[in-house]
């Protein structure tokens, strides 16, 4: 039985190493990646999700932020990546990598 809030619990970190997984390979701005990562069941979040994991990216060194006029509203703050925004993804890819595979070596002996 799927409970939310294990769902939810499971999705902390994720939706960070997905955004910037994203953005290393186009600027984006946060409506966008709100669209993209809407994409992949499980990884959908809102903008109110979105945003404060993309400040604090910023805050962090990894994004860097610009703005940019709209063809139709108000300016968008566009989001690209950093040299440490390369290392981050790196790091967490890594270390997701390393639990994914112990998790499914756990998963494999409750199956057998």
């Amino acid at each position: 039985m799927k409970d939310g809030l294990s769902s939810s619990q499971m999705r902390k970190g994720t939706v960070e190493l997905a955004i910037l997984s994203l953005v290393s390979r186009r600027d984006y701005y946060g409506g966008e990646l709100v669209e993209a990562l809407a994409h992949y069941p499980g990884l959908d979040a809102t903008s109110g999700t979105i945003y404060p994991i993309l400040k604090r990216l910023a805050k962090a060194g990894h994004l860097a932020t610009r703005w940019e006029e709209s063809p139709a509203g108000p300016p968008r703050k566009y989001y690209s990546f950093t040299a440490s925004g390369r290392a981050q993804l790196v790091a967490l890819a890594a270390e997701w990598r390393e639990l994914q595979t112990a998790l499914n070596s756990i998963l494999d002996e409750e199956t057998s």
